[in-house]
């Protein structure tokens, strides 16, 4: 497998992305609200909040800060009834807005320098930075959606006590040249 650094971040995305959609997606307008308590966030705001990141950091993602004058990060987290269809195009919307940004960068662009905030660093981490900040709120998603569905849940990985099953199946087949994300994006 002849993977880049670019290709192998974009199959992450993707897999993460995938797990905030059959979340999403299987959840009423009225579980993305819900909050366990005045201190936490709904899936919803949730969903606002990266969304509103993905917008702010990958608009003009080489060439201008990557806190955008447009976001207001606290209105992210705003108490509120949200509309289903409305999360949704939100969320579209930040994901393409990202995956376009991805899309456009070669693995030249890597060591190029990008501000967040008017701190420098290099394109790579600004990468890693929203590799570890997707994940970190897309697993509040998928636990808050597991506390929702309670017993009705399916599993989106591999299910509790399935290890065993899912290594013999692993182990019986030759050694693969793939990404580890491939088995779980085609489904």
């Amino acid at each position: 497998m002849n993977t880049t650094k670019l290709d192998s971040i974009r199959k992450q995305m993707e897999y993460y992305r995938m797990l905030g959609d059959k979340t999403i997606l299987i959840l009423s307008q009225d579980q993305l609200n819900w909050t366990y308590n005045e201190t936490s966030n709904s899936i919803a705001m949730l969903i606002n909040h990266i969304s509103g990141n993905m917008l702010s950091r990958w608009t003009d993602f080489l060439t201008s800060d990557g806190e955008k004058s447009f976001r207001n990060r606290d209105a992210e987290f705003a108490e509120g009834h949200y509309d289903r269809h409305e999360l949704i195009k939100k969320w579209d919307q930040g994901w393409d807005c990202m995956m376009d940004s991805l899309n456009a960068l070669t693995d030249d662009d890597l060591d190029k320098t990008v501000v967040i905030r008017s701190q420098e660093q290099s394109v790579f981490d600004a990468i890693i930075r929203q590799l570890s900040h997707y994940p970190y709120h897309i697993g509040q998603i998928v636990f808050e959606g597991k506390m929702l569905m309670n017993t009705n849940w399916q599993s989106l990985s591999i299910p509790k006590g399935g290890s065993l099953q899912y290594n013999d199946q692993k182990f019986s087949n030759p050694n693969a040249d793939k990404h580890f994300t491939d088995d779980f994006l085609k489904s």
